[in-house]
């Protein structure tokens, strides 16, 4: 069994129903007093998915066009190929739109995966793109050891590092243990590295400070900027039996969150907006028309601030920095 789990005290958090509340988060500012920001993320699983060849004893069976049961013990051509068409096709597409519009995105690195293709973080870095950790493998973590789960942080560290040039300022499991909130930040403090924000949430349309568990005796803790994720704006859901039916919905649904959030800009009261992307998914011509769609009707609006990750949550770092017990606190 797993030596501990969240019940224990360095590895529970209570949960928060009342957030910002009715008065939300005022004075929040955006760079040039944008009414909204918007954070594009990639998510580059195509290599780091479960696979014979990587010791996983099976094939992936999740995020599939043609999902089946996995192949066990045996290589499963066709499912392969699906995650390169991501690689090959799906990232260079998404990449020369973004970089046509001048929009700068946030690259979910799976360590193993882009150790197959370098030239993907290279080229994010040449041109000012944010390479955060999706993990070194896409994998379930729940059941992973302490020990071992830290192993496998510093190892995606270390591996984005050595591509980048620099340790990775934002993480996002998807996948998750009990114990990885925690155990993140404690593997960047000994390793020395900076952790600028974690983003296993999707409780909120703005950044929130947590205080961190395993620092309640501290008299000097540093706590943990959430900079919250998006499940429903996310090209995930073609392939979820209650997600878009055709890429016009996906369209709809992201031009409908975006009207409503930049609305709330106007009042006074900016948020931030996620859209999460898969190379292998939007990256297929048939849905790419829908994001390459939505990417132009927001460049034509006024006051949008399309950021990386990391950007935002410097933003709003210095204007509301660390303390203990609130979810954000001006200066």
């Amino acid at each position: 069994m797993p030596e501990a789990y969240a019940s224990h005290p360095d590895y529970g958090y209570d949960r928060d129903f009342r957030g910002y509340g009715e008065d939300g988060l005022p004075g929040l500012k955006w760079k040039n007093d944008a009414k909204i920001a918007v954070s594009f993320v990639i998510n580059y699983e195509e290599g780091g998915e479960r696979s014979v060849m990587s010791g996983d004893g099976q094939s992936e069976t999740n995020l599939r066009e043609n999902a089946g049961p996995p192949r066990i013990n045996e290589r499963h051509y066709n499912a392969e190929s699906e995650f390169e068409y991501g690689s090959r096709a799906g990232f260079w597409r998404l990449f020369r739109l973004f970089n046509k519009y001048e929009m700068k995105f946030t690259l979910y690195a799976v360590g193993q995966a882009v150790e197959q293709v370098p030239e993907v973080v290279t080229r994010c870095v040449e041109t000012g793109h944010d390479v955060a950790s999706h993990a070194y493998r896409w994998l379930e973590y729940h059941d992973f050891s302490i020990e071992k789960e830290k192993e496998w942080i510093k190892k995606c560290i270390e591996s984005l590092k050595k591509l980048s040039g620099y340790a990775p300022k934002g993480w996002y499991y998807g996948r998750g243990s009990p114990h990885s909130r925690t155990l993140i930040p404690q593997v960047y403090e000994e390793m020395g590295e900076e952790l600028v924000w974690a983003s296993d949430t999707y409780a909120d349309d703005l950044p929130y400070w947590i205080d961190r568990a395993d620092e309640r005796e501290k008299s000097n803790p540093t706590g943990c900027l959430m900079v919250p994720y998006s499940y429903d704006c996310n090209d995930f859901k073609f392939h979820s039996a209650n997600g878009f039916r055709d890429p016009q919905s996906f369209y709809n649904h992201l031009k409908n969150a975006f009207d409503v959030l930049y609305a709330e800009g106007e009042e006074g009261a900016p948020k931030m907006m996620t859209i999460g992307l898969h190379n292998r998914i939007i990256g297929r011509p048939g849905r790419f028309k829908a994001l390459q769609d939505f990417v132009k009707y927001i460049s034509e609006k006024e006051g949008v601030w399309v950021a990386t990750r990391t950007e935002i949550a410097e933003c709003f770092r210095e204007q509301y920095p660390y303390q203990k017990g609130t979810l954000a606190k001006a200066k």
